[in-house]
């Protein structure tokens, strides 16, 4: 069966337009709670979001639809990502449901939905909810019908197991700490988390209105957390995202700490102390060539997967790795959460900075990334890529960069673009090999 709804991530889209209206939102309720019906205890959800106009829509169609098949509903109000994860383990509920588009404008909404040991659902779980979506589901009888209450106390246990992500030893007085929450659902607990561990924080993007969420801010918009940070004369900036689960660092100068270099940190600390586990780290194949080189060097490996923090994650449960991410941002540690968590790696990232008595531009770019180029060709149709010019062009390129360079080529699985992505030693040569493979899939689909 293919796949209408679900996409890399959950369900994601224009809201009120295609798949997420507040029907499908109810019809997902439905869904999921029909397929985690098990078992004779009394069956409940667990339901955040971040800071967009279209979560409370969304909010309170995804309660009618779990309700009515009679499963009880716990909301949260705005939280992380990883935080309805943690909090669907703890109360153990059978489903988790994250209401957000992650970094994406407000205009956008998704539903993530997290089974019941905290992590994401399983590609089998996905297509047995994707067929119930299509079917007349059964609905509770009265007396079965589903009750919803909100917990209050939700920010403060998401703080606390943050924070029990360092040693008890470990404070961080004395930073002066710029936290950019991108407006989104860190906007409380991660200047909260930071500051009780004794920093100045100079919190920013954390004004939300329901339509700013990552509105020029954010991990994906840094130059609000730039200009702080070297007006305020700040030791480090922090930038998430809309729903918390990525991070992208800022040194004193201004100058920006991506996801491998956090990556390479962080795997690198956890090495020393004999706590690495895997033999390496997890990326994609997106993760720069420089990070790879970097970590042989230290004698560990970079295991790669698709693009997609989902990948990540199954290679590093599939063959015991516990630190994994992406260039982007996405950081998961497996010793102190089931997802991607900015916060938690923001704090590893600052417990090494104290630890290391380095300034952030001395500490945090370990490696030179080597030049590395991405451009997207849309095509109206077709497969280009069978194309045996296409073919050709891309096996004179591989054969220009072995030994000096990689060559990723993919295909969008939301829109009809080709991804063509190169790095290497030489730049010049980088520019070459992307401009004449995009050029030959031009031609081909034209």
């Amino acid at each position: 069966m293919g796949r209408s709804y679900f996409g890399t991530d959950g369900i994601r889209g224009k809201t009120n337009a295609g798949v997420m209206t507040a029907a499908t939102a109810m019809k997902v309720g439905q869904a999921a709670g029909t397929h985690f019906l098990r078992g004779a205890h009394k069956h409940r959800a667990v339901i955040g979001k971040d800071t967009r106009l279209s979560g409370y829509m969304l909010e309170n169609a995804l309660v009618a639809g779990f309700t009515s098949v009679g499963m009880d509903v716990v909301l949260t109000g705005p939280l992380p990502t990883p935080a309805i994860a943690m909090l669907t383990r703890e109360l153990r509920a059978d489903v988790g449901v994250m209401i957000s588009a992650s970094h994406n404008p407000y205009e956008d909404n998704g539903i993530k939905l997290f089974g019941p040991d905290g992590f994401k659902l399983s590609d089998e779980d996905e297509l047995a909810i994707e067929a119930l979506l299509g079917e007349e589901l059964a609905l509770a009888a009265s007396p079965q019908i589903g009750r919803a209450r909100r917990i209050d106390d939700v920010r403060g246990r998401y703080i606390h197991a943050v924070k029990g992500a360092l040693p008890d030893d470990v404070r961080l007085d004395g930073l002066k700490i710029v936290v950019d929450c991108a407006n989104g659902a860190a906007y409380q607990v991660a200047p909260s988390a930071i500051w009780e561990l004794g920093a100045e924080v100079i919190a920013v993007g954390v004004q939300p209105n329901g339509i700013n969420i990552n509105d020029k801010c954010g991990s994906t918009h840094l130059a609000l957390v730039k200009e702080t940070v070297v007006a305020s004369g700040a030791d480090i900036g922090i930038a998430l995202d809309g729903d918390a689960d990525r991070l992208i660092v800022v040194d004193e100068h201004g100058q920006t700490v991506d996801g491998d270099q956090i990556m390479a940190l962080i795997g690198t600390q956890l090495a020393a102390r004999g706590e690495l586990r895997g033999g390496g780290v997890v990326a994609t194949v997106m993760s720069n060539l420089g990070l790879e080189r970097f970590l042989q060097g230290q004698g560990l490996t970079l295991e790669r997967t698709k693009v997609g923090d989902r990948h990540v994650l199954e290679k590093m449960k599939a063959d015991g790795y516990n630190v994994g991410g992406e260039q982007s941002g996405h950081m998961i540690l497996l010793d102190h959460a089931t997802t991607g968590d900015g916060t938690v790696a923001a704090l590893q990232v600052l417990a090494a900075l104290v630890q290391s008595g380095k300034r952030a531009s001395e500490l945090l770019h370990l490696f030179d990334p080597v030049p590395q180029l991405l451009k997207n060709v849309r095509f109206a149709g077709g497969k280009p890529l069978d194309d045996a010019r296409v073919k050709a062009v891309i096996a004179d390129a591989e054969a220009q960069l072995l030994g000096k360079g990689r060559l990723v080529i993919r295909p969008s699985g939301t829109e009809p673009v080709i991804r063509v992505m190169a790095e290497g030693d030489d730049a010049g040569q980088v520019e070459t090999v992307v401009d004449a493979i995009c050029d030959a899939v031009k031609e081909a689909a034209a």
